[in-house]
């Protein structure tokens, strides 16, 4: 009996053991494989960037520049040294999350990315909510009602949601909605008026105005917002009505739901109660990676709406050639994407017992 007890507990300590090891060669598989990631986004956006024909020189001190002050800053710069030196030297300071100054605005690029993007994640914020909001209804309902009428529109909006142009949406949305009915306000985040009120806290309007307790700023901002964020929202919108119709058309073949249609229950209930909760970690997970599209594709949107976030930043330090600030945008949205793949293989560890 007492051998049987050492047994046992030998076992139980080796499965724990084990279980120790999985889980640390686990966290060390994915340590390297985000390591790997971001030094090789960080790489190649660095020599793509030096390859290209941008002078940085230029970029900041004008075409009516002389020889000397070229020169001069050339060397400052450090342009004059091999480019496998400046990788290295670049490299260094990424490690410390100094990715230089803005050849543009003279400030440090983390001190920028940091100034403009609370406005991106307002918008992509709110897009989100919009497109998740309308489209699981319009996937869960076109999957209910499968080749009727209701799944053909989903299919045709989600169609023209994948097809159609954010900026062509834009300006349509503007013309339409801002020009001639008057409905929303126009370009920017806020009205001149409004802008100087608003003490900076959070950097989102909407949450500064109301803890401020300023409602018409609030609702300005609000009127703001609406357009470009429903515009933003379209593609996501199309996206996860798409991906969940699939996933409910899988589980409504399954013959749980047969059982459950048999014992009497619903059509309605059996779907959203017992069809939907089955699906439920995957369009969280397709809800995660719109997101962050979301967050990273809002370049043409925010340009349309003169919306002062990260994708207008990033267009214009493209345009100048300012690499630095090219490659921390860059690696701010490789950090994104890596950021939220591990939150959603968190939540599929966490809400589905099988992967674990």
């Amino acid at each position: 009996m007492t051998s049987l007890v050492v047994a046992r507990a030998r076992l139980a300590r080796t499965k724990r053991q084990n279980g120790v090891l999985r889980f640390a060669a686990s966290v060390g598989r994915t340590t390297v494989s985000i390591a790997a990631t971001l030094l090789g986004l960080v790489t190649l956006t660095f020599f793509i960037g030096r390859l290209l024909p941008l002078d940085p020189v230029i970029a900041i001190l004008g075409d009516n520049v002389s020889q000397e002050a070229y020169d001069t800053m050339y060397r400052k710069l450090g342009l004059d040294q091999p480019l496998i030196v400046q990788y290295g030297l670049y490299l260094k300071n990424a490690l410390s999350f100094d990715f230089g100054d803005a050849l543009t605005s003279g400030r440090p690029v983390l001190e920028d990315i940091a100034r403009v993007f609370p406005a991106t994640i307002e918008l992509a914020t709110v897009a989100v909510v919009i497109g998740t909001g309308i489209g699981i209804p319009m996937g869960v309902l076109s999957a209910m009602y499968r080749d009727s009428l209701i799944d053909h529109v989903v299919r045709m909006i989600g169609l023209i949601g994948y097809s159609t142009p954010n900026f062509w949406l834009g300006l349509m949305g503007l013309t339409v909605f801002y020009a001639s009915l008057g409905w929303v306000s126009g370009p920017g985040r806020v009205d001149f008026a409004y802008e100087f009120t608003i003490e900076p806290g959070t950097g989102f309007l909407l949450i500064d105005t109301a803890l401020q307790g300023q409602w018409e700023a609030f609702r300005n901002v609000v009127s703001h917002i609406v357009l470009p964020a429903s515009i933003l929202s379209f593609g996501a919108l199309a996206y996860i009505s798409r991906m969940t119709r699939s996933f409910m058309i899988e589980q409504l073949g399954q013959e749980y739901v047969i059982t459950a249609r048999v014992k009497g229950m619903s059509w309605a209930r059996t779907v959203w109660v017992h069809a939907f909760r089955n699906v439920a970690v995957q369009v969280v997970t397709v809800v995660a990676l719109s997101y962050a599209f979301l967050l990273e594709g809002a370049v043409l949107t925010e340009t349309v709406f003169a919306w002062p976030g990260f994708g207008r930043y990033l267009t214009n330090a493209l345009l100048a050639g300012d690499m630095n600030a090219v490659v921390g945008c860059t690696l701010l949205i490789g950090i994104i994407f890596v950021a939220i793949n591990l939150l959603t293989d968190l939540l599929y560890r966490i809400f589905d017992p099988r992967t674990r």
